[in-house]
């Protein structure tokens, strides 16, 4: 599996200054390469390297292999739209290959190609992260982000083989809590709904000041919500993973297509449901089963949250509240989450697929609708 680990780079005040005189030279050259591309209307990666490697490597002073990755940088950009001229930032990304980048694990320095040389640059990164670079391969990406200089790093990670699951853990996504699992384990409920609230009413008078300083907080409040719920996120799927991986089991998701057209709440409960990146937990769920070896299965996700798990019945007034369950046919009560999610792990043992690659992804019916 392809992963990518963020690496901060520690450079003195002179390789700063080299990071970031490379970084204006090599986007100069996109540019330039993006122009007679565009003059031509040449865009195939042959074609392009034709028309301007030599001049890129003469009036650039860019190396061999920096220059080729820089059309690469183009063509690539042309591959998504071809009816509009590409323009490049003058801090863009730019990406390297091995032969002009080479990290060095133990002494955690990077030798990389800049503008007069190659320079030994330190770097800090995290466990997780630096794990994933003995797995390094292809290009990286010089990345300059709010006055600092990182690495992004593709890491080809070999999954483990999968288990045959002895049963299945159901995890339901939703608004009370962000997920429940079948065992009734809640995840972030009040303490993120907590946060979720503050920064919201905040954004709201951001928004109603309309002032230059109100839109320079609303900039910095957008990368703190993010950050939070990608943190949120990672916790939760490393947590849901683990509980499935020591207990033999696989992991059953609904299948989360057009999830906010099909969930009906009140006017608060909405800007709740969508301001939450439900598709990067999903993600994150998959991504961390097919390393660990743990089958993921989505099932049909009609009337998951109207089935009594007791006797079967699927009816709309089993739901009297949005946290409450209450089956008008036996009485069975509990929480509507946790009965969501025995559900959909019910509905993965009912149509338990063949498994075979942790990373494929199955669509299951339920026999109960």
């Amino acid at each position: 599996m392809k992963l990518t680990a963020t690496i901060k780079l520690q450079p003195t005040e002179e390789q700063r200054d080299l990071l970031y005189a490379t970084l204006e030279r090599a986007n100069a050259a996109c540019n330039y390469i993006s122009e007679r591309a565009w003059a031509e209307q040449r865009f195939g990666r042959v074609p392009v390297h034709r028309l301007t490697y030599s001049a890129v490597r003469a009036d650039f002073d860019l190396t061999a292999q920096l220059a080729v990755r820089c059309i690469g940088k183009v063509v690539d950009a042309y591959k998504l739209d071809k009816k509009t001229k590409r323009q490049f930032r003058k801090l863009g990304a730019v990406p390297y290959d091995s032969r002009i980048l080479n990290f060095r694990l133990a002494d955690s320095t990077v030798s990389i190609w800049l503008l007069g040389g190659r320079q030994t640059i330190p770097f800090v990164t995290g466990a997780h992260q630096l794990a994933l670079l003995q797995y390094q391969r292809g290009e990286s990406d010089l990345v300059h982000r709010k006055g600092e200089f990182y690495l992004y790093t593709t890491c080809d990670v070999p999954d483990e083989a999968p288990i045959d699951p002895e049963g299945w853990l159901g995890v339901d996504l939703g608004i009370a809590n962000i997920a429940t699992d079948s065992d009734g384990e809640m995840h972030q409920g009040k303490g993120v709904e907590r946060v979720r609230y503050r920064h919201r009413r905040l954004r709201q008078r951001l928004q109603a000041a309309q002032t230059d300083s109100a839109r320079r907080h609303l900039k910095k409040l957008a990368g703190k919500e993010q950050r939070f719920a990608r943190d949120t996120n990672h916790r939760i799927s490393k947590r849901i993973v683990e509980k499935a991986k020591g207990t033999t089991r696989g992991i059953a998701l609904e299948d989360l297509t057009h999830i906010r057209e099909r969930v009906t709440a009140r006017k608060a409960r909405r800007a709740t449901l969508h301001s939450w990146s439900f598709a990067q937990l999903r993600s994150f769920i998959e991504y961390k089963a097919a390393l660990a070896g743990v089958p993921v299965v989505a099932v049909d996700p009609r009337n998951t949250s109207r089935t009594c798990p007791a006797c079967g019945c699927i009816d709309k007034r089993n739901r009297p509240s949005q946290s409450t369950f209450s089956c008008v046919e036996c009485g069975c009560v509990g929480h509507a989450d946790h009965f969501a999610a025995v559900e959909i792990s019910r509905r993965a043992a009912v149509n338990r697929p063949i498994v075979g690659s942790t990373a494929q992804r199955y669509r299951l019916t339920s026999s109960r609708l």
